[in-house]
């Protein structure tokens, strides 16, 4: 009886160390806060679904609002083992991950839903997964904000309203776009944009309607624009891809699996937002506004040149054949 006893527990214990072995307690940086809609109905919406379908295998140690590293430092902060994930905003990132800024070049999608249907296709497979591979991190999901439009100080609708105004813009190719507008493209990441243009450091912003709540920017403009698409910003969840191919092959699977169905639903979350923040920009007494179709042709005439400008800048035989993957995904 006492070998027997002994035999169940040495089989207990082994079994317990096993699970123990193959639980991972993942830490995740982002620079959204936790009640930014970004966070709210995709990050922390994600996070909680992975540990419940992998009973616990998986949990998270989340620092969000730039807690651990700043926005720009979140793919370094996983590469040295700060993180082991991360939200990463790639137009931050352009300089390790240029092709996929393309989801920042204007003109293309129109809705969130159809640029992360288009993102997630291209993170499959292809140019944009494997240069993200190649920065030692592997694309669990990926979405797109909603198209940019101008929140400013004045209203901003022909070219020439444009000249010489300082912009905020979010990485290097939506400055190419400010600039090809007349205006000055400056960087400034979202959590200090609320303070530069309220210290007049900014004369208007290109930002996603369904993110100004989470940085309450309505606050501080008096003019913005609806129907405007002045480039995308694209988020992609990223695990350090030593710890990911380590994982049990159902877990992957699990992962990309709540990835995929994560992605799509904070895409459309946004989407249905807009209109009711519009409704409540309206009532505050802003002039939300459409740009005339004499605008939109003058405006759209000068940002056509920005993707041909954006092929040629990164100067990588893989750029065209990106840009035309991503026209063709978008114009589904």
């Amino acid at each position: 009886m006492k070998t027997a006893n002994a035999m169940i527990a040495a089989a207990a214990f082994l079994t317990f160390g096993s699970v123990a072995a193959q639980s991972e307690t993942l830490r995740l940086g982002d620079f959204q806060s936790t009640s930014h809609i970004v966070s709210i109905e995709g990050t922390t919406k994600w996070m909680a679904a992975v540990e419940e379908a992998t009973d616990g295998a998986i949990t998270f140690e989340h620092f969000p609002s730039q807690q651990a590293a700043k926005s720009k430092a979140q793919l370094d902060a996983v590469n040295n083992g700060i993180l082991d994930a991360a939200l990463l905003g790639t137009p931050y990132h352009a300089d390790v991950l240029p092709l996929n800024s393309v989801v920042a070049l204007p003109g293309f999608y129109s809705s969130a839903e159809q640029g992360t249907t288009a993102l997630q296709s291209m993170l499959k497979e292809g140019p944009l997964r494997d240069e993200i591979l190649a920065a030692g991190v592997t694309p669990i999901f990926g979405f797109v904000l909603p198209p940019y439009q101008v929140l400013a100080k004045t209203r901003l609708g022909m070219p020439a309203d444009w000249d010489a105004q300082d912009i905020r813009t979010s990485g290097s190719t939506q400055a190419m776009t400010a600039r090809a507008l007349g205006g000055v493209g400056i960087s400034i990441p979202g959590p200090e944009v609320y303070t530069a243009v309220e210290r007049g450091r900014l004369d208007a912003v290109l930002f996603p309607l369904a993110s100004v709540p989470g940085y309450k920017l309505n606050e501080v403009v008096s003019h913005i624009s609806t129907n405007g698409s002045f480039g995308g910003y694209s988020f992609v969840m990223v695990i350090r891809s030593d710890l990911f191919d380590g994982l049990p092959a159902e877990t992957q699977a699990e992962l990309l699996r709540l990835g995929g169905e994560t992605a799509l639903h904070v895409a459309q979350a946004q989407d249905a937002s807009v209109a009711g923040l519009i409704d409540e920009w309206k009532a505050e007494g802003i002039d939300v506004y459409s740009f005339t179709d004499e605008e939109l042709t003058a405006v759209n005439d000068k940002l056509g040149a920005v993707s041909v400008d954006w092929a040629e800048r990164i100067d990588n035989e893989q750029a065209q054949a990106v840009l035309e993957s991503y026209r063709a995904l978008t114009s589904q």
